[in-house]
């Protein structure tokens, strides 16, 4: 269980793994959710493009567009 509310299944599109960082763009739905994790906790995951996961998004202020 984790704190955060904002849970979004979905799969793995893409993961742009660089010398520190990786990209991990999440498809969920139609849109793309992105994460900036560390290269090292996409090999300990073991994250593959396909894979389900859950985007988790804690932040401390939302912002709302119309």
């Amino acid at each position: 269980m984790l704190s955060a509310r904002n849970q979004f299944a979905g799969t793995i599109k893409s993961i742009t793994k660089g010398t520190v960082m990786a990209e991990v763009v999440v498809q969920v739905g139609e849109i793309e959710v992105v994460a900036a994790i560390t290269r090292g906790s996409v090999e300990a995951m073991n994250l593959k493009v396909g894979d389900k996961v859950n985007a988790v998004i804690k932040a401390t202020e939302v912002m709302i567009a119309h």
